[in-house]
This record gives structure tokens, C-alpha cells and sequence, in this order.
């Protein structure tokens, strides 16, 4: 599914499918900082469909960033803003956590994630608020500039990108990727195969020539080989850490060293603690060691491993990964929009920590932890 999926949602972001919904933040956003802002935080949002944290910062940033310096907007708020919003719509089911956490602890996407949609609604949510506040900081010191310069709105991507353009297609496009998702999510065809139906439908309406087919694979095949081959491999690891024992072993040493009145509080602690994980974990090394030990010694306590995954998600890597000094991301938002990676954790991860806090309290009042 991660294979197709960030092959699917490329090809759209070829096609120009978000082109409209970026132009029209952009207009709508004008000379206001609270506008642009909370503008910032939709295409970060749009853009993060795919999955891939550097896709999502190379259009924010590129959208964005004549905007706020043409109004003397500070490039922080744009890096913050994005980094929210990226980080918050991370947990989709074919990003790269959630299938990590379903890979480590053998557990169904659907069944991990469906019921764990209203919190990541409630962490956009909170990103957008946040994104006001922030504008609201931004308007108090600039106020409303009334006029822009007017090529901000007619600026022209690559010759070579605007060929792959397909502006008559959106709307067909559209219900394509609305079609995907919902067989997806209602579980209406087996857990793949709605995007490995969906790429070749992209391709045939969208680029008749075979030769530019083969081009728009290979564009995005990189990316997309790498992080399937880690899943893989990484399954395997877990697999015979599991069979051997070893899992087993380490949770059993774990469990005699926590108080029984303690393990039922162990989905609840990781929900809480899983972004500030981030910072010191990878993906992998969490993923693929660490949580299937702290699942395995939940599981002496009656807790299904399921829960131990969506608590994981709710931060780790999740809301978490902008703002790490562990993955690639990170270090490409900073370069982009010229800010340091001390300033930018200084804003980010105190507002990055309460919104998922308040995605913790969400599920556990949904009964998600237990």
C-alpha cells in the first residue's frame, strides 16, 4: 500500500490536481497575516497527502515564502506553521509510522488507524488554531498590507512540470483520489488495492503517451523503493525477534519490573510521551525495536498491542518528525525557509507537545488508550 499510495498521490501533485487550492489560498490570504497563516497550514495540510514530509515542505515553502517576505512576515512562522501541520497529518494510514506500526506488531492499517481518525481531526484542528495565533502575532506587529506585488499570484513553475500539467482533468482526478480514499478507509476492497488500482488508472487518463507513464514512475520510484525496502526488511527483523523469543524475553524482564497497578497506565504514558520520543528515537530504531518490547510487556497486562500502536501514533514521528533532529525533513524545511534549527524548535515543540497532549486526551476519552 505505501508503495502505490506515494506513487498515486505523486502522480496527482504532477497532474496539478492542488494547483487550484493553492491559488486560491493564495488569493484569498491577500495582505493578512492571520489569513496567511492559517493559508499556510491548508496547503501544508493539501500537500501532505502523500506522505513525504520533503514534498510537503518543497510547496509550502515555495508558495509561501514570496508572500512573507513581500509583507515582512517572519520565515519562523512559516517553518512552524508547516512543521505543525505536516507532522499532525502524518498519521494518515499509508504514512510512514502508521505502517511501521502495523508492520511491528502484525496488526491491520484499518483497524489501527479508522478508529483513531476523530483525534487526528482534532489535532488539525489545533493546528489551525494555532496557525491563527500565530498570525494574530504576526498582524499585531505588521498590521494588514492592502496591496501585493501582483506577480506574486502569476508566478510560473518549470516549463518541464507545467508539460505534466493537466488542468482539465481536475475535477475527474478529483473523484478519482475521493473514490481511493473512501474504499480505503470503509475497507471496501482489500487493504492495497484501491491504490494499486488507482496508479494505473491515474496514468492512463492523465498521460496516454506510455513513454511519459514509464517517466512519472520513475520520477517518483526512488523515494518510493527505499522506503518500501526498509519496511521489508525491517518486518523481517522484527519477525525473527518475535519467533526467536527475544521479544518475548525482554518483556517478560520489563513487565517483573512494573507495578501491576502501573501496566494498565502504559498506552496512556506513551500517548502522552510519544512526541517528545521523537526527538530521540528514529522512526525505525522506534518502530521496529522499541515499541514492539514496550507492546509485548503491555500485553502481561491484558492490553491489546493494537492500542500500544495508536497511542505510538499519536506523536512519535507523527507530530513529532518536523521537528527532529533525525530525519532529513527537518534539516530541508530549515534550509528553505533560511531559519535555524534551535529557533524553530524553540517555537515549534512547545506547540507541537500541547496538540499532542490534547490528541491524547481525545483518545482516551474515546476509550482508545485501554
Amino acid at each position: 500500500m505505501l508503495t502505490f499510495a506515494t506513487l498515486f498521490f505523486g502522480i496527482m501533485f504532477d497532474t496539478g490536481m492542488f494547483d487550484p487550492l493553492i491559488k486560491g489560498v493564495l488569493r484569498f490570504s491577500g495582505g493578512d497575516p492571520i489569513k496567511i497563516a492559517i493559508g499556510t497550514a491548508i496547503i501544508a495540510m493539501a500537500s501532505h497527502l502523500d506522505g513525504s514530509g520533503s514534498s510537503t515542505f518543497l510547496i509550502t515553502v515555495a508558495a509561501m515564502l514570496p508572500i512573507y517576505k513581500a509583507i515582512k512576515m517572519s520565515p519562523l512562522t512559516l517553518a512552524v506553521i508547516a512543521a505543525l501541520s505536516a507532522g499532525t497529518m502524518n498519521m494518515v494510514p499509508w504514512g510512514g509510522p502508521t505502517i511501521r506500526a502495523a508492520t511491528a506488531l502484525d496488526v491491520s492499517v484499518v483497524d489501527l488507524y479508522s478508529p483513531m481518525l476523530p483525534v487526528q481531526i482534532t489535532g488539525l484542528i489545533c493546528v489551525l488554531i494555532a496557525s491563527f495565533w500565530l498570525g494574530r502575532q504576526e498582524r499585531k506587529k505588521l498590521g494588514i498590507v492592502k496591496e501585493l506585488p501582483k506577480n506574486l499570484f502569476n508566478q510560473k513553475d518549470d516549463p518541464s512540470k507545467e508539460n505534466l500539467k493537466r488542468p482539465k482533468m481536475i475535477i475527474v482526478n478529483l473523484l478519482l483520489t475521493i473514490l481511493v480514499i473512501i474504499a480505503l478507509v470503509m475497507e471496501i476492497l482489500p487493504l492495497a488495492i484501491p491504490f494499486v488500482v488507482g496508479v494505473p488508472l491515474a496514468l492512463i487518463l492523465n498521460y496516454r503517451d506510455v513513454k511519459m507513464q514509464q517517466e512519472r514512475i520513475e520520477s517518483h520510484a526512488k523515494a518510493t523503493i527505499y522506503t518500501a525496502s526498509v519496511i521489508f526488511c525491517a518486518g523481517i527483523f522484527t519477525g525473527i525477534l518475535s519467533g526467536s523469543g527475544m521479544i518475548g524475553a525482554m518483556a517478560d524482564t520489563l513487565s517483573a519490573s512494573v507495578p501491576s497497578t502501573a501496566g494498565q497506565a502504559l498506552p496512556i504514558l506513551l500517548a502522552f510521551l510519544a512526541m517528545p520520543l521523537s526527538l530521540v528515537f528514529d522512526p525505525d530504531s522506534f518502530y521496529f525495536g522499541v515499541l514492539p518490547v514496550l507492546a509485548a510487556t503491555a500485553g502481561e497486562f491484558g492490553i491489546d498491542s493494537v492500542v500500544m500502536g495508536r497511542a505510538a501514533i499519536i506523536g512519535q514521528m507523527t507530530v513529532g518528525f518536523p521537528v527532529s533532529p533525525l530525519t532529513g525533513a527537518t534539516f530541508l524545511l530549515i534550509g528553505l525557509a533560511g531559519v535555524e534549527l534551535g529557533d524553530l524548535q524553540k517555537k515549534a515543540i512547545p506547540l507541537a507537545f500541547g496538540i499532542s497532549t490534547i490528541m491524547a486526551i481525545v483518545a482516551l476519552m474515546l476509550g482508545l488508550l485501554s
